[in-house]
């Protein structure tokens, strides 16, 4: 009698863990499948996936009509998450952003409604026209992950990014973010207005027939997915920062404290933001260990939001960038 087949035990039936050079590689086909949709903004795409790989949050300000909540949503479709996303109004109540217990008349009981926090990639589109009670409703969200209602406690889900826009025009009537909100932030992205021929290539591609409401129509799929992401964030939290490195980061920090044009400079979580970005950064370009270049790489998105200039150095033209840039050009290199 031939001896029965064997019983296969474990996970025999679930996918193989995805490696770290897999993860590298898909996260770089995300830019050319956001091109698909977004046209020349490579430099908001990378700093979108460094934020995903440092469980960060970002705030895109650019003027109106670049493109910055379809760039989030192509790289949403890319990744196979849920997106949603809020239009911040200034009648707009906390409740509406993070959810809130309905009374359900059948069962006489209330009940808990998630608002649109409650997903992967959250669009909050123009978070200065909304007052600062509403904008303080993140603030739980973006540094705990988790929303309270009620006194219970409610897990949001991993991954988890808020990618909050403004304009850098338009002041009257919005509600300017105090520094300590910005310094919940990650990172800082400008977008910038698309080059001549970026912006033909815009124009051709809606002579064509391209809708920026349907990004299947346009040919956007999913590349990666949260298993890639995990796989990436892994890599990334081992990637080697030798004490030099560190030294580097925390003297670039303190230099922007002793600057004449500056009233608050960086504190220690923008060091430690820095250093995290860094890290991604060197293992997106294929390294498992920080450079100095890694580091000069990110600093200015990494930086310039959570820097206060003096009002005189304002009239003077001095912005946050130049000032970041001054500090880079004179604090020395480790070697």
């Amino acid at each position: 009698m031939s001896a029965p087949p064997s019983v296969p035990t474990g996970n025999a039936g679930s996918p193989p863990p995805v490696t770290a050079d897999a993860a590298r590689a898909s996260l770089e086909a995300l830019r050319s499948e956001i091109a698909k949709a977004v046209v020349g903004q490579d430099p908001a795409v990378t700093g979108l996936v460094v934020a995903l790989l440092c469980r960060g949050h970002v705030l895109l300000e650019g003027v109106p009509g670049v493109a910055k909540t379809l760039l989030v949503r192509a790289l949403a479709a890319s990744l196979e998450l849920d997106t949603k996303r809020v239009q911040f109004t200034p009648d707009l109540m906390p409740s509406d952003v993070t959810g809130s217990l309905v009374y359900d008349a059948r069962t006489a009981q209330f009940s808990f409604q998630p608002g649109p926090v409650f997903t992967n990639l959250l669009i909050a589109d123009e978070i200065n026209r909304t007052p600062p009670k509403t904008q303080s409703s993140l603030l739980e969200a973006m540094e705990e992950r988790t929303v309270t209602v009620d006194g219970t406690p409610r897990s949001l889900p991993d991954p988890f990014l808020v990618a909050a826009t403004q304009n850098p025009v338009e002041y009257e009537g919005t509600y300017p973010l105090p520094e300590a909100q910005l310094d919940r932030f990650l990172l800082k992205l400008t977008v910038p207005l698309p080059t001549r021929d970026d912006e033909i290539d815009v124009l051709t591609r809606h002579a064509d027939g391209f809708d920026p409401r349907d990004l299947k129509a346009a040919g956007v799929h999913p590349v990666a997915g949260p298993a890639d992401l995990e796989a990436a964030c892994n890599a990334v939290a081992g990637t080697t920062v030798h004490p030099e490195i560190a030294g580097y980061v925390v003297d670039i920090c303190r230099a922007t404290r002793d600057s004449p044009s500056v009233s608050l400079g960086v504190s220690p979580r923008g060091a430690t933001a820095l250093l995290s970005t860094a890290r991604a950064w060197a293992w997106l370009t294929g390294r498992d260990y920080v450079t100095p270049d890694d580091v000069k790489a990110l600093a200015l998105p990494t930086l310039r939001h959570r820097i206060h200039l003096r009002p005189e150095a304002q009239m003077e033209g001095v912005t946050p960038d130049s000032v970041i840039s001054a500090v880079l050009a004179h604090v020395p290199v480790p070697r």
